[in-house]
């Protein structure tokens, strides 16, 4: 059974207000985005922590502390100056699950080139994205990162054309297109209203609760069907609840118990009338 839109607003808005807060987001890699203050830096950072976000949090900590460490207090500015050399010395024996320091240091490098040709990174997506759709942008973006760096593939950096729902590639783009107490943003000349959910079991389990989608795996589709169903509840920003839905699950609570407590026992849809 279904609920008005403006109640379901209304309650999510809640939980944006409750678990949306910088004092909330340990352990979560976007931790190390707010070290720094320049744009140059959070991308660099942010393509590094969303990049191995994956296995357990305290390993993903852990590594994306090592290669932060190395590049020191300015991040863009080490490897510009670096040569190949120094920095693969420099990350001699780095290893985060399949991660390996030659992966690591050949996207680095490639960012830091594409960095020094667009300015930012950022500004070469913002072209991609004025030619056509925020998929084909996504998927230019990081073909091009990845040709930079001499592969056709890459564990750090999910390709859309894959079929993944690849979340750290969505969770890079919320960080830097998005900005609240949460994240830090950077890109403000893309429009928030393009992002995608970075779809992880923590959303998935909410969704499912939520009447969001039916599927069974947190696919690539799946992705796509949660954020029509965001947009119906908040076209200028989809991905707004996005933090405070999964960190209640990464607190420990359960979705399927306390979602529908919220939603006075019954999964909300977005096919209610407004």
């Amino acid at each position: 059974m279904s609920i008005p839109l403006h109640q379901l607003r209304e309650r999510l808005e809640n939980v944006y207000i409750k678990y949306n807060r910088r004092e909330f987001i340990h352990p979560d890699p976007l931790e190390f985005l707010w070290r720094y203050n320049s744009t140059e830096d959070r991308e660099i950072v942010g393509m590094i922590a969303s990049g191995l976000a994956y296995g357990r949090v305290a390993q993903i900590l852990k590594s994306t502390g090592k290669v932060l460490d190395v590049l020191g207090p300015a991040p863009s500015s080490f490897l510009w100056e670096a040569s190949l050399k120094e920095l693969s010395n420099a990350l001699t024996g780095f290893k985060h699950r399949f991660t390996t320091s030659s992966e690591m240091v050949a996207l680095l490098k490639s960012a830091s080139m594409l960095q020094k040709k667009w300015g930012l990174l950022g500004n070469m997506l913002g072209a991609f994205l004025s030619e056509g759709t925020y998929y084909n942008a996504l998927e230019r973006f990081v073909e091009t990162l990845l040709e930079g760096a001499g592969m056709e593939k890459c564990s750090l950096l999910p390709r859309p054309s894959l079929g993944s729902a690849c979340k750290r590639l969505h969770l890079f783009m919320r960080w830097m297109i998005r900005r609240d107490e949460v994240d830090p943003g950077g890109w403000e000349w893309i429009s928030p209203t393009v992002l995608i959910i970075p779809l992880d079991v923590h959303m998935f389990r909410a969704a499912g609760v939520l009447g969001f989608t039916v599927r069974k795996t947190a696919s690539c589709a799946a992705a796509f069907e949660i954020t029509e169903s965001f947009l119906t509840i908040n076209p200028d920003d989809p991905v707004k609840y996005d933090f405070a839905l999964t960190r209640m699950g990464i607190q420990g609570l359960h979705h399927d118990t306390l979602f529908r407590e919220l939603f006075s026992g019954k999964a909300a849809s977005t096919r209610a009338v407004p």
